[in-house]
């Protein structure tokens, strides 16, 4: 985990600079983009068969036009669809109103919603159970992907009687697909426009382009959007922006408006999971954190792939993905086959090595020092920097194209088998060129090629419990014919003991085939996990919010006057009431930062200074000396390191709160210490939690999570009802809970001594008490 705070620290230095001034002004200019970019030229020919069209492709996963979508404008004054206008324009600036309630929007994000814009609506009954609505999602986060300058969200329309159920369900609707927009929930019906879901396109609240269509081709929608925003140039400039989806700007890795309960449990939608059975190891997907976490049978994870949402190769502690869902791996290899959901692409992590890597499509990452990598992270590196193969640039994207994949499988030593959630399309893979070789359209179809592999594994379901199946295959289920199909990559077999995601309850369920026995794995090590990325900020983010960045809700601040010299400064946290650590805080979960006439120094080790000076040449020889003594007594020199049994961990008291010790070297001037950390924690086992219902304890979790930082539309209440609704035992939950203390100091100058020409050097300690 060191090199996950390297990460941090090699940031730290431009965040803090480019924080300190607005930078939207410097860097405003046009960029031009080479033909493969994403955003088509915008230019007066907006045919939509054109081959300028077809090749510019819109982006990966745009089909090909086959054919024009009829739209309907509606600009009459008596037309529900400009009542609808009117409407959503008049709640833009209220929470509640007496028929409309914004169900997951980020009051924090002030350029969320303007009255002057491009919107795109998905409107209608979203809960229908009677059709599968992921396609309609799915067609709105490519619109999303494509066209970051543009407002996206949903309505649905409900009634007095179910407003109360239907909040509840919008909200598992959220978690489920991961929906990036806000929705809005209505009360208020509009004749011809409450029934069907259909795509609302207008601009400026004025002439709305509907489109009813349930096999809608996305790229009508595409056209419509180019040709609102040809209209404003300085909107066009920055859709230019975003080159294409292998190389994605942070403008346009959009995250849900929900995190601010659910992103802080452990777990947050933990999709898929699959198995090492000669390793004893287990790969889980947890998808709306954007990681892989890998553990071990009995639940202490080992490590963890993914730190942020994005498309990034690299090292574990750097690479990127967004919504990583089914995974396979290969034991000839040591290496796990990801699918990379939400990027349309098949990754790869080199277990031994610990690298990423892209298997489809292919990538060419040219090398790069210090600079262009800056360059990048702003959003103004060169095109041919990162390029796609010119074998993936000619494919047809209209039926080859990869996208929204979720389940994996490896057919033989050559191929990989790819399907999307629905089962409604197969991809095959070829491992050695990294090119679709195939495409297979239709679940009967799908099942002439794979459904023996398939069949072979559902037939574990029979022995697990009736009543999780149907509970997990109610939120998840997109093929109503055999619907168990959609739990292929929601578990797996290890041992005698088959492992299984629990996404309605957040958790991981462990059932013996044996006994029958059914038990939810408990975690240990979490502090392998580091630091959360929502709560630092990483430098494309701060390039592209400036001065909008949103720092973690402050825990504690003080500020202090001490002489310069050496400070020993020590945080004694004291964590909620009635919760307890899951185990000590590791130094991985800390990050520190100093700012100003302020240094950090290690007082383990290393750090205690000779009371002596030592010339190279002696300390070369105290060297050999040591060395010597291990060989000659490796016993003892083994017995020295078991006393320390884990130096990383940090010291905690009889009085139960939490020391983090941060000795820093400062001289005169101003400076800062900020230090963040992660702790986890559970309600604690005692007499108040024993007698508690299940209610009582959702609503003391949602209290010590209270998202103060992130100011959402998300009610305590509407947290509380979907926790309570799990049914699982609620002091068992794990959570982080995030701290972010700041220490001001004022350092005047050095004491002078007697002679009046030399400074003495003072050393200081000073506890700071932070309440969580």
């Amino acid at each position: 985990m060191s090199n996950r705070s390297l990460h941090l620290k090699k940031i730290s230095w431009l965040s803090s600079r480019i924080l300190s001034d607005n930078v939207h002004g410097r860097f405003r200019r046009s960029i031009t983009t080479p033909a493969t970019c994403l955003a088509p030229s915008l230019d007066g020919d907006m045919n939509i068969g054109s081959k300028t069209l077809v090749e510019q492709r819109f982006s990966r996963g745009f089909a090909s036009v086959r054919r024009v979508s009829r739209a309907s404008s509606s600009s009459s004054p008596s037309s529900p669809h400009v009542d609808l206008l009117s409407f959503i324009k008049a709640s833009l600036d209220k929470l509640e109103g007496p028929s409309h309630h914004w169900l997951n929007r980020d009051f924090g994000n002030k350029q969320l919603f303007k009255d002057k814009g491009t919107y795109v609506v998905l409107a209608g009954h979203l809960l229908d159970g009677t059709s599968d609505l992921s396609g309609f999602f799915e067609k709105l986060k490519l619109l999303q992907q494509r066209s970051p300058g543009v407002c996206f969200m949903g309505i649905h329309f409900s009634d007095q009687a179910r407003i109360a159920d239907d909040r509840t369900a919008l909200a598992e609707l959220i978690l489920k697909e991961y929906l990036t927009f806000p929705v809005l929930l209505s009360e208020k019906e509009f004749p011809k426009t409450s029934g069907e879901v259909r795509y609302i396109v207008f601009k400026d609240f004025k002439n709305p382009l509907i489109y009813e269509e349930k096999d809608l081709d996305i790229a009508s929608v595409a056209k419509a959007l180019d040709s609102l925003l040809t209209q404003d140039t300085e909107k066009s400039k920055s859709v230019r922006l975003f080159t294409n989806t292998w190389s994605k700007q942070a403008e346009a890795i959009k995250e849900s408006h929900f995190p601010s309960f659910f992103q802080d449990l452990l777990l947050y939608f933990p999709g898929c999971i699959s198995a090492d059975d000669i390793g004893d190891r287990l790969f889980l997907s947890d998808t709306n954190h954007h990681r892989i976490i890998i553990f071990e049978n009995s639940g202490k994870i080992l490590d963890s792939i993914g730190c942020f949402p994005g498309f990034e190769d690299g090292d574990f502690e750097s690479a990127k993905m967004l919504r990583p869902t089914g995974t396979l791996y290969d034991e000839e290899e040591d290496c796990l086959y990801i699918v990379d959901s939400e990027n349309h692409a098949v990754r790869r992590a080199n277990i031994n090595s610990r690298v990423l890597e892209t298997v489809y499509p292919k990538v060419i990452k040219k090398t790069g020092g210090l600079w262009s990598w800056i360059m990048e992270k702003m959003g103004l590196g060169k095109d041919d920097d990162t390029t796609v193969d010119a074998d993936t640039k000619s494919e047809e994207f209209d039926a080859r194209s990869l996208l929204f994949p979720w389940h994996i499988l490896k057919r033989d030593d050559e191929s990989l088998l790819v399907i999307n959630k629905s089962f409604s399309k197969l991809w095959i893979i070829n491992l050695a060129s990294g090119e679709i070789e195939e495409v297979v359209e239709g679940f009967s179809k799908i099942m002439k090629i794979c459904g023996q592999s398939i069949t072979e594994k559902l037939s574990v379901l029979e022995h697990m419990p009736s009543n999780w199946l149907q509970q997990q295959t109610a939120p998840i289920a997109s093929y109503k014919e055999q619907p168990s199909a959609s739990l292929l990559s929601s578990f797996t077999k290890l041992g005698d003991n088959i492992v299984m995601t629990d996404i309605a309850c957040q958790r991981v369920l462990k059932l013996n085939r044996d006994s029958g026995a059914c038990s939810s794995i408990q975690f240990s090590n979490v502090g392998i996990l580091g630091l959360p990325y929502w709560l630092f900020i990483p430098l494309e983010r701060v390039f592209n919010l400036a001065n909008g960045v949103q720092e973690a809700h402050l825990s504690h601040t003080q500020e202090l006057r001490l002489l310069p010299g050496k400070i020993s400064i020590r945080l004694n946290i004291e964590i909620p009431p009635c919760t307890e650590l899951v185990e000590p805080i590791q130094e991985s979960c800390i990050w520190r930062q100093t700012r100003g006439a302020i240094s950090e120094f290690s007082s383990a080790g290393s750090a205690v200074e000779p009371s002596e000076k030592v010339g190279v040449s002696q300390q070369w020889y105290d060297e050999l000396d040591s060395l010597a003594k291990e060989i000659a007594n490796p016993e003892a020199a083994e017995e020295e390191e078991e006393e320390d049994v884990n130096p990383s961990e940090v010291e905690r008291e009889e009085d139960g709160r939490i020391h983090i010790d941060c000795p820093v070297k400062t001289s005169p001037g101003s400076s800062e210490l900020i230090v963040y950390a992660a702790l986890y924690l559970r309600l604690a086992r005692n007499e108040e939690t024993e007698s508690a219902t299940q209610e009582v304890l959702a609503r003391k979790i949602a209290k010590i999570l209270k998202p103060i930082r992130n100011i959402t539309t998300m009610k305590e209440d509407l947290f509380v009802n979907l926790l309570s609704k799990s049914k699982r035992e609620l002091r068992d939950v794990v959570f982080m809970k995030p701290m972010h203390v700041r220490i001001r100091l004022d350092s005047k100058d050095h004491p002078k001594a007697d002679n009046s020409r030399d400074v003495i050097l003072t050393d200081s300690s000073v506890e700071v008490d932070v309440s969580l």
